[in-house]
């Protein structure tokens, strides 16, 4: 089993993940580019060695009814995977392993909203203002950075 001082130090090859201090001496490491409200990666790391990474958009991994995995006894390697694999699922790319909703409200700081929708028929991306169609795309992730560079962020 690894430390708690060497599973912080993988943690740390992650560049794309920023450290959280919690309480009782844990650590969070969040992904603050994450398309999705999920944002922490890597959950309560303990002295103890014990900890969880969020897998809830990954196959092959028995996870908890928050989509986390007990990380207690992983080796160095499959640690790396799990992380690398996870911060992969938060980016919003499309594919196998990962579904994101149907539709989805985000709103600027005027509070003006912008609702994005998929159709499966088309397998594309819509982002409506009302009625009006605004902007179409073929991944979730395109749709998703269109929004934010706009000024929008999920509600």
């Amino acid at each position: 089993m690894l430390s708690f001082e060497q599973k912080l130090a993988i943690a740390d090859e992650f560049k794309a993940l920023t450290r959280k201090d919690v309480s009782l001496g844990r650590v969070n490491y969040q992904y603050e580019d994450s398309v999705y409200d999920k944002k922490n990666v890597i959950y309560h790391l303990h002295r103890s060695g014990n900890g969880f990474v969020y897998a809830g958009r990954l196959q092959g991994y028995e996870t908890d009814d928050r989509g986390f995995v007990n990380i207690a006894d992983f080796t160095a390697d499959r640690l790396r995977e799990i992380i690398a694999a996870s911060i992969d699922s938060l980016t919003g790319e499309d594919g196998p392993d990962v579904e994101p909703a149907n539709e989805e409200i985000w709103q600027n700081a005027k509070r003006q909203t912008l609702e994005l929708k998929y159709d499966a028929e088309d397998r594309m991306w819509y982002v409506y203002a009302g009625l009006s169609l605004d902007g179409a795309f073929e991944s979730y992730a395109e749709a998703a950075e269109y929004l934010k560079e706009e000024g929008f962020g999920k509600v």
